[in-house]
């Protein structure tokens, strides 16, 4: 989807200079984008839209610091990312201190077949992964986006990206390697 740039820059300037319909209007044109961004990380819908509405707070707050109206969109994406990022932090953090909790994927042959295996043993070893290194890989490989765009969205260097992306490929071979010699 090709957004207008020049839409965005025009109802921030407009609500720089006291137009309060232009954020409604702001609004209404990027949540669905924020909610659907967020659960695409957090894979969880009530949470998703917390972040989302969260993430429009912090814009609010910060909207008259945006010094390029036309980058709204990578701007507020990586404040949506960012909120994501927190989350997923926290619930991982909260996970590791519950006692005894861990998470199995039933291996049932009969079940699935080879294909459906595979994604399911990769989606548990993506699992493992810290949360930089998930959204990454997910930025990476769901979302098709490019080492700049990704190092644009989570405010990070070209070089951070890229080297999350290399530790995160190199713990799934090492998971799925010890995988296959376990089968």
């Amino acid at each position: 989807m090709k957004i207008d740039h020049s839409i965005d820059k025009k109802l921030i300037e407009d609500y720089k200079a006291g137009d309060k319909r232009a954020l409604t209007l702001l609004v209404k044109r990027w949540h669905k984008s924020f909610c659907d961004k967020a659960y695409w990380m957090v894979k969880d819908k009530d949470v998703a839209k917390d972040i989302a509405q969260d993430s429009w707070t912090t814009i609010i707050n910060n909207l008259e610091k945006l010094i390029e109206p036309k980058q709204f969109k990578y701007w507020a994406y990586r404040i949506v990312c960012n909120k994501s990022t927190d989350w997923l932090r926290i619930k991982s953090k909260n996970q590791k201190q519950s006692i005894g909790y861990e998470f199995e994927i039933e291996n049932d042959d009969n079940k699935y077949t080879d294909n459906e295996q595979l994604k399911l043993e990769l989606l548990k070893a993506v699992s493992t992964l810290s949360a930089n290194q998930k959204v990454i890989v997910r930025l990476f490989y769901t979302e098709a986006y490019s080492l700049k765009q990704i190092s644009d969205l989570l405010d990070i260097s070209v070089g951070t990206a890229k080297s999350r992306l290399f530790h995160a490929r190199e713990k799934l071979k090492i998971i799925l390697k010890n995988k296959n010699y376990e089968n």
